[in-house]
């Protein structure tokens, strides 16, 4: 019952903010409910060169802060990394379960640690057309993970991240994402570009000419203003018009 009534008051708190100033202040509350004392919701990129165009709100300590942005380690975060393999939050002592770690991760959250960062919950927020991003709840190092909350957390982050996709769009920082709608011919033509097939081995499996196969690939392209066919994959992917599963499913 606890769990239900919390995790609505969460959802209503975050639906009725104003400003990132106000979310800021309802996570603030909120990540002190579940027992956690940092959260940070962000865009997976780098922060400095986005220039106020992604979503970055936390308070996590300053000097943590002010490092982590100056070397861009958004992009390169292994707890960013392990989100992008799963759909549920997850504690960063199971990223070794989830991801290689490489010496330069263990590096960094050995300085993370070393700034007072300690064991963390990290809930993904990945929307098809926008760059990935989180919502992390962290405590300091020694500090216990409050594991009978972490529940709410997952429900928490997913409200807070929606609420500041509402405030940044609001604001103009978030582009609202344009769907490039492909014919059903473009895109089983786009489905094969992408498996590695030929414009003559796509014409063979799709019963059609090799010319009209290489039309609905220039086409397809136009509709995305690129010139490139690894680019058109590339942006394709990215908003949903095809999938990984897509790509590998025969």
């Amino acid at each position: 019952m606890r769990l239900h009534a919390l995790a609505t008051h969460f959802m209503h708190v975050v639906e009725a903010v104003g400003s990132a100033d106000d979310l800021a202040l309802a996570m603030a509350a909120i990540t002190a409910e579940i027992g956690f004392q940092y959260f940070a919701l962000t865009h997976h990129v780098d922060i400095v060169a986005a220039s106020g165009n992604a979503i970055r709100l936390h308070n996590y300590p300053a000097q943590w802060a002010d490092y982590y942005d100056g070397n861009a380690l958004g992009v390169s975060d292994p707890v960013h990394r392990a989100s992008h393999v799963t759909s549920a939050g997850f504690c960063w002592s199971r990223m070794p379960f989830m991801i290689p770690l490489t010496a330069a991760d263990q590096r960094m959250l050995a300085l993370g640690r070393d700034q007072g960062i300690g064991d963390g919950f990290t809930v993904p927020a990945n929307v098809p057309g926008e760059a990935r991003g989180s919502c992390s709840f962290a405590n300091q190092a020694g500090r216990p993970m409050p594991d009978t909350n972490l529940p709410l957390a997952q429900l928490a982050g997913n409200f807070a991240f929606e609420a500041a996709r509402r405030l940044w769009s609001k604001r103009g920082h978030l582009p609202v994402p344009q769907p490039r709608v492909l014919t059903d011919r473009q895109r089983d033509c786009l489905l094969w570009v992408a498996r590695g097939k030929g414009d003559w081995e796509i014409a063979i499996i799709l019963g059609i000419s090799e010319e009209t196969v290489a039309r609905h690939v220039r086409d397809a392209c136009e509709r995305y203003g690129v010139n490139k066919r690894t680019l058109l994959v590339i942006r394709a992917l990215f908003d949903g018009t095809l999938t990984f599963t897509d790509l590998f499913r025969r």
